[in-house]
């Protein structure tokens, strides 16, 4: 499936070409460089049973929303609401208990253990949230 602009269209894949560290991709209907223009910018919407495979410390940002954000010694401080690409990075929007959102940089120093089972990520610097 692709989505643009929030809109939803279903493609059938014609070819996938690995070249190097991307693959190209071409969908049945689209057979001209001008109607794969139209398609700039679209998300490529996969089900997990097709998504590449997850290695140790890796997770679906999907598994990710919902997620408790708790403090080191287990207070909710508010949960996951997305995961960003910033211009530096992924980012992790934050709905505080307090009221309010914050971007928070998706990295190691900022978030410890991630425990998808208990539903919980916590979060090492509560600075960020200032």
């Amino acid at each position: 499936m692709l989505r643009k602009n929030g809109k939803d269209e279903t493609r059938e894949l014609a070819e996938i070409i690995p070249n190097g560290d991307i693959l190209l991709i071409r969908f049945t209907g689209i057979e001209s460089p001008e109607a794969a223009a139209l398609l700039n910018g679209a998300e490529i919407i996969v089900g997990r049973e097709d998504a590449a495979p997850l290695k140790t410390g890796e997770f679906y940002i999907e598994d990710l929303k919902g997620l408790t954000v708790v403090s080191g010694d287990g207070e909710a401080l508010g949960y996951l609401t997305d995961i960003v690409e910033g211009g530096g990075g992924f980012l992790a929007e934050i709905t505080l208990t307090i009221g309010g959102t914050k971007l928070v940089p998706f990295r190691n120093e900022f978030f410890g253990e991630i425990n998808i089972e208990l539903g919980k990520i916590e979060l090492l610097e509560f600075w960020v949230l200032e």
